[in-house]
C-alpha cells in the first residue's frame, strides 16, 4: 500500500506534539499549525499535562487537504526544537 492509498484527502487527521510546560506548547503548536491549516479547519484542540507537571501535550485535530499539506506541516513542527516530539 503507498502512502496515498493510506489516507484519503480531504480528511479529519489528529496531530500530537509534546514539549515542556516553560516553551509554552499550546501557543507553539497553534502558531506552527497556523501556518497550514485555516482556523475553519482546527475540529478541535486538546492538552494534558504530564503526570509531574514538567511537559504538556497537545493534540490537535484538522482537515487534511493534501499529503503535500501534511508532510509540510509535520516537517515544521519536526524541525522545532523546542517540541520533543510529534505524532
Amino acid at each position: 500500500m503507498t502512502p496515498e492509498e493510506i489516507l484519503s484527502f480531504p480528511c479529519v487527521y489528529p496531530i500530537k506534539a509534546v514539549a515542556r510546560i516553560a516553551d509554552e506548547p499550546l501557543a507553539l503548536v497553534s502558531t506552527l499549525i497556523a501556518a497550514h491549516v485555516g482556523e475553519a479547519d482546527i475540529v478541535g484542540i486538546e492538552t494534558r499535562p504530564s503526570r509531574g507537571g514538567a511537559y504538556l501535550s497537545v493534540t490537535v485535530t484538522l482537515r487534511a487537504t493534501s499529503r503535500a499539506q501534511m508532510d509540510a506541516l509535520y516537517r515544521d513542527l519536526s524541525a522545532d526544537k523546542r517540541l520533543l516530539w510529534v505524532i
